[in-house]
């Protein structure tokens, strides 16, 4: 059994490094005309002042469209100080689809003529400066049909949101292949002719989870799907709701594909139990093992965040590191968890709404009180 959990724990620490041996070091972009930014936000957003100075710093050119659901005051004072640099679009409220799906819908039917590619974001992410170039340049060198990039959560100084943190880097620095990936959200590119091609507003419609269709519909019709390794995007985690936030994760991936649910749950699982076996019956050689597999793992993850990260953010990332280190079996235990949460219930609760999603689609929707 030792040899088992030698080989188990050797792989984790070889993905890892693995990751870290991809990174790109030249990391070239581009910047084409035509790039339009879409952003989905909500009516009482507060204007993003430190998103906004951050996509205005972007190496590359862009028109931000901003996607609300009625007046959004913020929203409608930055078109007014921007001109035409910011075009508002209201959606109105969802019937029978998630919010945020409606909203992007109706930002691509205000698409202008000359909007070639298109970018998805979130409105709680930290940008770097690179951000649209690098996800411009695998579609403009015909390297990649949609290009992704990945979150790593910034912990607050708090105990859940550092441990669900450690949680999802689990996941930012999984070893990447095009034929395994799925885009997220809050950083994702692809050109018009492709949305085209897969008919963008009909594969959204009637969907919760934006990222999760588009991916789907990707694969399905056979495109090449390209992470960006060097784009994991900041995005700031408070420890209120850190728990509920990964199980919703995890209840999109189950609501729209229960096989991928089913993978990730094995996956981890070895992991997690692995532990419950070295802690219970493996004995000192076991832990140690399992203990120093963890300490190599953060030690790479390091020096992979070092190296993508502003400092600021850094310091923010390693409060998860310390998971890690100090009690990796917690944080393969709270992970298993967060799957077997996602199987309890179809609703998701998501931007001011409660949703029933049955196969990916809403089937019913009622606002939060």
């Amino acid at each position: 059994m030792i040899w088992m959990w030698l080989v188990l724990q050797a792989l984790t620490l070889l993905g890892v490094l693995n990751y870290w041996r991809h990174l790109p070091v030249d990391r070239q972009e581009a910047a084409p005309e035509g790039a339009v930014v879409l952003l989905s936000v909500r009516d009482d957003w507060d204007g993003g002042a430190a998103l906004i100075a951050r996509l205005k710093a972007q190496t590359a050119h862009f028109r931000l469209v901003i996607a609300t659901s009625g007046e959004c005051a913020a929203a409608e004072a930055l078109a007014a100080r921007e001109g035409g640099w910011v075009q508002i679009v209201r959606a109105g409220v969802a019937s029978d689809e998630g919010q945020k799906v409606h909203k992007l819908r109706a930002a691509l039917r205000a698409l202008r003529e000359g909007d070639r590619y298109l970018l998805f974001i979130d409105a709680d992410i930290e940008p770097p400066a690179r951000l649209v170039g690098r996800l411009l340049f695998p579609l403009m060198r015909g390297k990649a049909d949609i290009v992704t990039g990945y979150r790593l959560l910034l912990p607050e100084a708090d105990w859940r949101a550092a441990l669900v943190g450690a949680v999802e880097m689990q996941l930012a620095t999984l070893p990447r292949a095009a034929s395994a990936t799925m885009p997220w959200g809050g950083a994702m590119a692809l050109s018009r002719e492709t949305a085209e091609r897969l008919d963008l507003d009909a594969a959204l419609a009637g969907r919760l989870s934006d990222d999760m269709a588009i991916g789907l519909a990707g694969w399905r019709a056979k495109l090449r799907l390209r992470p960006v390794r060097d784009l994991l995007v900041a995005s700031p985690l408070e420890g209120r709701g850190a728990l509920g936030f990964g199980v919703r994760q995890y209840r999109h991936i189950l609501t729209n594909s229960a096989g991928m649910w089913l993978i990730a749950c094995v996956v981890v699982g070895c992991q997690a139990l692995g532990w419950v076996w070295a802690l219970g019956w493996g004995g000192w050689s076991a832990v140690v093992v399992g203990y120093a597999a963890a300490a190599g793992r953060a030690l790479v993850r390091r020096r992979i965040i070092a190296g993508i990260l502003e400092p600021g953010q850094v310091r923010a990332v390693r409060r998860s590191l310390w998971w890690d280190v100090l009690a990796p079996f917690a944080v393969c235990w709270t992970h298993m968890g967060m799957q077997l949460a996602a199987a309890g219930s179809r609703r998701i609760s998501w931007g001011g709404f409660d949703y029933w999603v049955k196969g990916g689609k809403v089937v019913r929707m009622e606002r939060k009180k």
